[in-house]
């Protein structure tokens, strides 16, 4: 027991040291990414229901770092600024795969092959979707009122404190949690399963492709702590392919992001979104596995990690990890009920007793997540304050009257649900 605590722990630092450069490097164009991209900019581009809207959708989403929930409100909203249907599908199908900060995480544990080819796949598949998307048709009244619900998604912070606090706090407290979930179950695996299961046991790629892709759709991973678990995956011996598919379904694709789809866009463009990620997984998959020798991509993993102190010195990698372990600590102890309670993020002007409605929401997984939420609730008319809760889920309220059928109908349009209520 002893040696396996040992090993676990080794193989912890391990994976996270040589992600750390790479994910706060990965941090900083997030935060640039995020002052400096208008939207109001680009939906000009993304207007027409054409082949040339769809491409710029999936060139914009592919290195945005968005998550599945936070992806679904910004397209939402490029569409009400004038996005067509078809170029939001692109966009949506294409953002959450993969992001400036996950492509160099990637890089750095699973070497340049599949830092170049999650992009890439990650661009056709947003390409493929639109495309399908352009002759579908269908009324966009479903989009037109989450638009109106939604408002402005993002307001940026601008110069450079905003992008330093988006990067390192905002973005930071959405994806902590799963980077350590992804780090603690990659190291894991690497303990507990044994070096040539795979290829024990799942010899045939095919099959171990359809396994991969029935685990990972239901089920959230964002696209960089999907990283380090595909990193381990693929040294037990799981084909590249197959982890392909898993770099691919599990960030794109989740029951919420499902769900949201489905009421916004309706299920014939549901239907397209989900054929264009499950077959581009299961197509790019097994185009990976018969064009490409297995032999380069364990390689290049080996001559990344044991060149590795040759590319960046250990003094920045053990500096890095610090750094990034400080950041991670403190998004994860702004979550915390004892962090709330004594720095509350309330407006001054705004007292606790002020409030005059408190009620559950359900599904706010993100800060994008607490943003729809306060900005769906503020829209209603006689609602002057708003304070939302990621952790407890809870809300407060002040109005002067509030509409609880069409606060559950704004909430419903945007995935997320009213699970209790009481007035003072």
């Amino acid at each position: 027991m002893k040696e396996y605590t040992i090993s676990y722990f080794q193989q912890l630092y391990t994976l996270s040291a040589e992600m750390a450069p790479y994910l706060l490097l990965g941090f900083l164009f997030a935060g640039i990414l995020h002052v400096y991209i208008r939207k109001e900019k680009i939906t000009r581009y993304l207007g027409a229901n054409s082949f040339k809207s769809v491409l710029y959708a999936a060139l914009l989403g592919v290195p945005l770092p968005l998550c599945s929930c936070g992806v679904i409100p910004t397209g939402i909203a490029f569409h009400r600024d004038g996005a067509s249907r078809a170029a939001t599908v692109s966009f949506l199908i294409s953002t959450p795969q993969t992001g400036v900060d996950s492509i160099l995480v990637t890089w750095s544990l699973l070497g340049w092959p599949f830092a170049v080819i999650r992009p890439v796949v990650a661009l056709l598949t947003g390409i493929l979707g639109g495309s399908l998307s352009i002759p579908a048709g269908g009324s966009d009244e479903n989009l037109k009122q989450m638009g109106a619900v939604v408002k402005e998604v993002d307001q940026p912070r601008s110069g450079l404190m905003g992008m330093l606090r988006y990067a390192f706090v905002d973005f930071m407290e959405d994806i902590a949690k799963w980077l350590v979930i992804g780090l603690a179950f990659a190291a894991l695996i690497a303990v507990v399963i044994p070096d040539n299961f795979f290829t024990v046991y799942m010899a045939n790629p095919y099959l171990s492709m359809l396994v991969v892709l029935v685990a990972a759709v239901p089920l959230y991973v964002c696209a960089t702590g999907s990283v380090p678990v595909a990193a381990i995956l693929l040294m037990k011996g799981l084909s590249p392919g197959a982890v392909l598919v898993f770099l691919m379904a599990g960030p794109a694709t989740n029951i919420a992001t499902i769900t949201v789809i489905g009421k916004a866009l309706g299920r014939k463009t549901l239907l397209l979104y989900l054929i264009s990620i499950i077959g581009g997984a299961l197509l790019f998959g097994t185009l990976t596995n018969l064009l490409i020798p297995s032999t380069l991509f364990t390689s290049t993993m080996s001559h990344m990690h044991d060149g590795h102190h040759h590319l960046i010195p250990e003094w920045v990698n053990l500096l890095s990890l610090g750094i990034l372990t400080f950041f991670i600590g403190f998004a994860l102890l702004r979550k915390t009920a004892w962090y709330r309670k004594n720095y509350p993020e309330t407006k001054p002007s705004t007292m606790e007793t002020d409030y005059n409605h408190q009620f559950v929401v359900t599904g706010m997984t993100c800060q994008h997540c607490r943003q729809n939420v306060e900005k769906a609730i503020t829209s209603m008319e006689g609602v002057s304050g708003v304070e939302a809760d990621i952790t407890s889920g809870r809300v407060k309220v002040k109005a002067t009257s509030l509409d609880m059928d069409q606060l559950r109908q704004n909430l419903s349009l945007m995935g997320y649900g009213l699970k209790s209520s009481e007035e003072r």
